[in-house]
């Protein structure tokens, strides 16, 4: 028998296929610990008595099913599993059918690709404590300037966006963009790289930053939305995928130009507790008062990207994991060393940053390391 309890790896997957559809095997890790939940998959592909409360009606049923090789191998729920949709919530079943085409799936590369991104950055926002579902979450609309998502943080997926019909705008501007997460004050656009450099559309991408302005002002009251989510398994990717959009005809259109921020999300636990420091009301003055004394904090505006002057050295801090500033703080330090001025550069990072950095400053910048948790303890 099991029992389908709120909290519980079965619950919890049951609510992200019910609104991703699918889900890559490789990525089963964000759940918790790969070993049980690939476990408790395999179980659950055999028929099994479900039921979600000690009084409720008993299922007999298959709950997944796998299919597919290395990257593509994904998960997705078994058909005789879609009764159970009723006791997630009242409109979970009809999301799903509408979501999968009545629950019908193309084998197709890009159509599968396509959606274990998508799938991923569910996973990563209900991890993070994300209000996820869409058929629990307020409609975003376009007739009224109105507070519409909710007080804590959101995740809206893009595919959902279309039902809006704003402005009645095409459909390529969904290419790239994944959804958008809003929380109190402000708004991310959201990409996933995966593992490989994404290229850039950027035509489509100005469009879809167009309707995410659009909608964060009649449903938030936001003024701008300004800064992206970058998630991926390899920050390199993500600063190359920076440089890629380089490429673009339209400058204008380039990621660093369309969103002053740009965070790098990493696909694992580090980026599930990052997403929960990014969606903290005023986070980023909360995170600098928790690492530097105010008399190190520099008035006004300096010279180049930093946050703070330590004895003599100017140190940035790249806890918000923005890959736009890193590379303003790194082009600045560049002209500085060449100009031999003889001032010292640091970086406030989190130990999974480490070798990266490393890598990318070559060595003209000192690095002092902060763990997640400490820094978390000191925001609560």
């Amino acid at each position: 028998m099991v029992n389908v309890k709120a909290g519980s790896h079965v619950h919890q997957l049951l609510q992200l296929l019910s609104v991703a559809g699918e889900v890559p095997a490789s990525s089963l890790h964000m759940l918790g610990s790969e070993r049980v939940i690939k476990a408790l998959v395999h179980r659950l592909e055999s028929a099994q008595d479900i039921r979600f409360t000690q009084e409720g009606q008993i299922h007999r049923t298959k709950i997944f099913q796998t299919s597919g090789y290395r990257e593509m191998r994904t998960v997705r729920l078994n058909k005789g599993a879609l009764p159970l949709l009723d006791g997630l919530h009242p409109g979970a079943s009809s999301y799903y059918l509408r979501a999968s085409h009545n629950h019908s799936f193309s084998g197709g590369v890009h159509h599968v690709g396509r959606n274990h991104r998508v799938g991923e950055v569910i996973a990563m926002a209900m991890m993070a404590g994300l209000e996820f579902r869409p058929y629990a979450l307020p409609k975003l609309q376009h007739t009224d300037r109105l507070q519409i998502v909710p007080s804590k943080p959101s995740f809206y997926i893009a595919r959902d966006f279309k039902g809006n019909d704003f402005d009645a705008m095409d459909k390529t501007m969904f290419t790239r963009i994944v959804g958008a997460v809003f929380y109190p004050g402000g708004c991310y656009a959201v990409y996933n790289t995966r593992n490989a450099i994404m290229k850039w559309s950027g035509t489509g991408e100005f469009k879809a930053h167009y309707l995410i302005t659009a909608l964060a002002r009649w449903n938030a009251g936001l003024k701008d939305v300004n800064s992206a989510l970058l998630l991926g398994n390899d920050p390199t990717v993500a600063l190359k995928t920076i440089f890629e959009s380089d490429k673009t005809k339209r400058k204008s259109s380039r990621v660093d130009k369309l969103y002053e921020r740009v965070h790098f999300v990493p696909l694992n636990s580090d980026g599930i507790q990052l997403i929960k420091i990014l969606t903290l009301p005023n986070w980023n003055e909360h995170v600098l008062d928790a690492v530097f004394e105010s008399d190190e904090r520099p008035k006004g505006y300096g010279f180049m990207e930093y946050d703070a002057i330590i004895n003599g050295r100017y140190v940035l801090s790249h806890l918000d994991s923005d890959l736009g500033r890193l590379i303003h703080f790194r082009e600045g330090v560049r002209f500085e060393t060449e100009e031999q001025t003889g001032r010292q550069f640091g970086v406030v990072c989190y130990p999974w940053q480490v070798e990266f950095l490393r890598a990318y400053l070559e060595g003209c910048a000192g690095l002092r390391v902060i763990r997640m948790e400490a820094l978390w303890d000191a925001l609560q």
